[in-house]
């Protein structure tokens, strides 16, 4: 294991290129198509792969790695796919939400995510969670306010690439702004959480007795009658007023919190920048409240590849936000199978799975990767490689002494990053 700075994580596109050409020449019986029986679409008769019954063309187009895997995909696994695309809708006056949990994506253990979208002065009601909420802004301008355990607030406007944390437990709340309101991505902690399990202050008003809030808030009860008999979540709020102001009201004798809830990933530097696309390390490193989320915003150049590797401490959640893609996850078994990211799409590999993810639009492919952990961390086959004695290489991969020089100099790329 190595840390970021220390190796590279993307694979130059040119680079690929070149390995592709050289395999094209290859018969695929001999290459490229290790089991017996020979497996994938070119070794199959077109009368033989045809598709003559009921289908859904927009679904199956989506997927052509899934219709016309590469014949080295075998054996099953897990599918490490999901969408918001195909996630359930839950629209009320102020905004929407929908969520992809273990209920319809059981592989995601870890990690659930939320998208959702407030419409301009709509209000997600305050409330709190169990689990931590990390979010990433995907569009527009949220303000949102919180409150620490020493009774110290944050108020603060968010816009796109911008993210928050919030530990569990913390009370807050979200709204959009401007003219367009905002759209965010959230991920919990645990697989099994969701955007409609949480404690909100609306139903716990209703369901204490008027005597208890009178004696909690010294008010008389019937200040109370008109509470909300059922949940806000959503709502159509009045417009937020000035930053500042907002600030002001809220501010606590205590202070302001020691760290900052929020996070300008666009006033990041990349971590890594190369030929291939540049990736964004937030962890808690420099984001110190995010203690049990770390996150990669990567970039793919057209034919760029995220190269071949594996995280040993962590599943991996992934977010597709702009852009093309495909991804092979190699397990025991043998197991590897092939899948296809657009965007609104969601990925998961598990922890230790070999896997890479390859640009194959003719756009930027822009996807955050998500752990549940205090740190980034991965291991790449190529510095493993590098960095194991030459005869083994060689007995292992069965190759001439010249490509082995090329394998063994990828380990100077290690000190790529100042």
């Amino acid at each position: 294991m190595t840390d970021l700075k220390r190796r590279s994580v993307l694979a130059n596109a040119a680079a690929g290129a070149v390995a592709l050409g050289a395999t094209a020449a290859v018969k695929a019986a001999e290459f490229g198509n290790p089991d017996r029986p020979l497996q994938g679409a070119i070794n199959s008769s077109a009368i033989a792969n045809a598709e003559p019954g009921p289908k859904n063309t927009i679904l199956r187009d989506q997927m052509p790695s899934f219709t016309n895997p590469p014949p080295t995909d075998v054996g099953g696994m897990a599918i490490p796919w999901a969408s918001f695309n195909l996630a359930h809708k839950r629209i009320q006056d102020g905004g929407w939400a929908r969520e992809v949990t273990t209920k319809a994506f059981p592989i995601s253990k870890d990690i659930a995510g939320v998208n959702m979208r407030l419409g301009p002065g709509g209000v997600r009601e305050l409330h709190w969670h169990q689990q931590a909420e990390w979010a990433i802004m995907v569009s527009g301008e949220v303000r949102i306010t919180t409150i620490d355990s020493l009774g110290r607030a944050e108020v603060a406007d968010v816009k796109t690439g911008d993210l928050w944390y919030f530990p569990p437990g913390l009370p807050h709340s979200l709204q959009g702004l401007g003219a367009d309101g905002g759209e965010f991505v959230l991920a919990f902690d645990n697989g099994a959480a969701g955007e409609f399990n949480t404690l909100m202050v609306s139903e716990w008003l209703a369901h204490t007795p008027p005597d208890i809030l009178a004696q909690n808030f010294g008010i008389p009860a019937d200040k109370f009658k008109n509470i909300p008999l059922e949940q806000l979540w959503i709502y159509q709020g009045a417009p937020a007023g000035p930053l500042a102001a907002a600030q002001a009201y809220s501010a606590s004798s205590a202070g302001r919190p020691d760290h900052p809830f929020i996070f300008r990933t666009g006033a990041m530097a990349p971590t890594l920048r190369q030929p291939g696309g540049e990736v964004k390390i937030i962890d808690t490193r420099n984001f110190p409240i995010s203690k049990t989320v770390a996150a990669a915003l990567v970039t793919l150049r057209p034919g760029g590849l995220r190269e071949m590797h594996w995280h040993p401490d962590a599943d991996e959640w992934q977010y597709f936000i702009q852009g093309k893609g495909s991804m092979t996850v190699f397990n025991a078994g043998p197991a590897a199978q092939t899948v296809d990211f657009n965007p609104g799409d969601v990925g998961y590999v598990e922890k230790n799975l070999g896997h890479y993810v390859k640009n194959t639009g003719s756009t930027d492919l822009v996807f955050l990767e998500l752990f549940k952990s205090d740190h980034f961390s991965e291991v790449t086959l190529s510095q493993w490689l590098a960095n194991t004695p030459r005869q083994l290489v060689k007995e292992h991969l069965r190759v001439d002494d010249a490509t082995l020089d090329v394998i063994h100099k990828l380990k100077d790329r290690r000190d790529v990053l100042a």
